[in-house]
């Protein structure tokens, strides 16, 4: 249930990004926290969130061995499908510690 519920929020939000790519491209996404106080509060809300995710991934990495780098690095270049692809390949017996 867990990989499943991980699958599909990994294929929604990619959905969802792929809209929004094709409705403003590259650009309207970046330039977007720039248009309002709201939207640049959400923007360093993901930051903060994201900066969180990646100090727990590169810590559960380290603990089972895995190189935390390749995905420290997906996370940077396109947010949240870092982590959720980095919990879908994580081994079933490695659970939240």
């Amino acid at each position: 249930m867990h990989r499943t519920l991980i699958v599909i929020t990994l294929v929604s939000f990619g959905a969802l990004t792929s809209a929004a790519l094709w409705q403003h491209g590259y650009s309207g996404i970046l330039t977007s926290p720039l248009q309002s106080l709201a939207a640049s509060q959400i923007f360093v809300d993901l930051l903060i969130a994201l900066t969180l995710v990646v100090a727990w991934m590169w810590r559960d990495a380290r603990a089972s061995g895995r190189n935390a780098w390749p995905w420290i690095v997906v996370t940077l270049a396109i947010g949240s499908f870092g982590p959720l692809i980095y919990l879908l390949t994580r081994k079933s017996g490695a659970q939240a510690g």
